[in-house]
């Protein structure tokens, strides 16, 4: 039994019997029993196989170290959410004073003053008109979230007829059914079509390798293709359109920027047939495209925005979405002790990814990260664009931190090129991205120029290695 209050004493705890008590990485890796473990979005079979360059065991600022004891550069933030390193002291600082004062608050009824601070200090930062937040766990949440408010929206304000989606081919916008319903990635797509949201339909996608291979920011081809929206509008009838969804630039497909002029005909479009947009900013939110959202530097306001990842620096999960007020003003409704809105999660909005949330968003402003990312932005796309001619570099992408290296395809298979140089980089220091043919880096804000360039020598080392 426990003695004391809250202590338990005596026996060491699991982790101490295991992880903490090993000093040599090697020898940790090789004592872990992998066979209970299923990876998301992973090759287990291959994982399992070799895990040891693959197992971190610690991270400090823009590195990780795995079990094999290799310090590398997180060349792609995590999964595009640590943009401040990790172990930052403000956050650890931050959290830790959270769960001594309020570790949890439930969501529903009551709430933790932490997190309504942080709802102010969000719709602060969201474009002009948006400014009411609802808070989820992740970005598939997130998402799921505003389809949800979409449709509400419209049944509260007599278009109940408006109940289809449209998203975009290519387009990630998380793994629940709605998400997956209006995302356009083949591969998470396939399995589970018995599950998918009735009424979606497509955009193109904005990749054209012929048209813009080698573009430099936004492409200057392709804004005609948001004028599909027009034919999918007159196929089933604006009546029927609640929402159209997309990224303002596609992360999960591998870096797929907008075309000039693309996002503000989309926007045009919506807004004469009274169709919602939504952009899903899960990737490109607080500061990726050197603005708190990549709406602001693009010059386009959606009807809500979808954010997750860099919110919290990727520390304790968070998502949520911002609204504009009228879209909020429609479910205010009915008697006033009524729940609008059911729809929630028992963590949304959690005092402790709060506190995290605070503690970032008070490093971006104080050390002006999101003016950081602006002033890196020349180099990053200098040095990325330097790869052109290397092995099997078909094209490079690039818009605000991130950039994407094009391959050719392998004769070993789809992905093979890819996904070998990514291994070779778990060796070599540097920890990347793979997603089909493309190689995806998005490196902390806080990275110095010089981690930068030394990140693009180490690629193209791995590059002809691969050739």
């Amino acid at each position: 039994m426990c003695s004391g209050q809250f202590r338990c004493g005596g026996r060491a705890t699991f982790q101490e019997r295991t992880m903490d008590q090993v000093t040599d990485t090697g020898a940790l890796a090789r004592q872990l029993n992998v066979d209970p473990y299923w990876a998301p979005f992973t090759s287990n079979r291959r994982f399992k196989a070799d895990p040891s360059d693959r197992t971190m065991i610690s991270a400090e600022g823009c590195y990780f170290t795995n079990a094999n004891g290799v310090k590398l550069f997180d060349g792609s933030s995590g999964l595009w959410c640590t943009p401040l390193g990790h172990s930052h002291p403000r956050i650890v600082e931050a959290v830790t004073k959270q769960v001594r004062s309020l570790d949890y608050a439930p969501s529903f009824q009551v709430a933790s003053a932490t997190t309504i601070q942080l709802a102010e200090r969000v719709a602060e930062m969201a474009p002009e008109g948006l400014n009411r937040v609802f808070f989820a766990n992740s970005g598939s949440e997130a998402v799921d979230t505003a389809l949800k408010i979409a449709m509400g929206y419209h049944r509260l304000t007599g278009n109940a007829t408006r109940t289809r989606f449209i998203g975009r081919e290519k387009g990630y916008h998380g793994v629940g059914f709605g998400g997956m319903s209006v995302g356009g990635i083949v591969a998470n797509r396939k399995m589970f079509a018995p599950g998918m949201v009735n009424g979606v339909d497509h955009l193109p996608h904005t990749y054209d390798q012929s048209k813009m291979a080698f573009s430099k920011g936004q492409p200057a081809w392709g804004a005609h293709l948001a004028d599909e929206l027009e034919r999918i509008v007159a196929l089933h009838d604006a009546s029927t359109i609640a929402a159209v969804i997309v990224e303002p630039m596609q992360g999960s497909a591998g870096v797929i920027v907008p075309p000039i002029g693309y996002l503000e005909r989309l926007r045009e479009i919506c807004t004469k047939h009274g169709i919602l947009l939504i952009f899903d900013e899960v990737i490109t939110g607080f500061g990726r495209t050197g603005w708190a959202f990549a709406a602001q530097r693009l010059g386009v306001v959606p009807d809500m925005i979808t954010f997750a990842k860099a919110i919290t620096n990727g520390i304790i999960p968070m998502g949520g979405v911002i609204a504009r007020q009228e879209i909020y003003e429609a479910f205010m409704s009915g008697p006033p002790a009524a729940i609008e809105f059911c729809h929630g999660y028992t963590y949304s909005g959690h005092p402790m990814a709060a506190a995290a949330a605070h503690a970032t968003l008070d490093v971006y402003e104080e050390e002006d990260l999101f003016g950081r990312v602006r002033a890196l932005e020349p180099l990053m796309e200098a040095e990325f664009h330097s790869l052109k001619g290397e092995p099997n570099v078909v094209d490079v992408r690039n818009f605000g931190l991130t950039a994407a290296v094009e391959l050719s395809p392998s004769a070993a298979g789809p992905s093979m090129r890819a996904l070998s140089i990514f291994e070779a980089g778990l060796k070599q220091g540097l920890y990347m991205r793979y997603t089909g043919e493309s190689l995806a880096f998005s490196p902390p804000f806080i990275s110095t120029e010089q981690q930068i360039k030394d990140m693009v020598a180490i690629l193209r080392k791995l590059i002809r290695d691969a050739a």
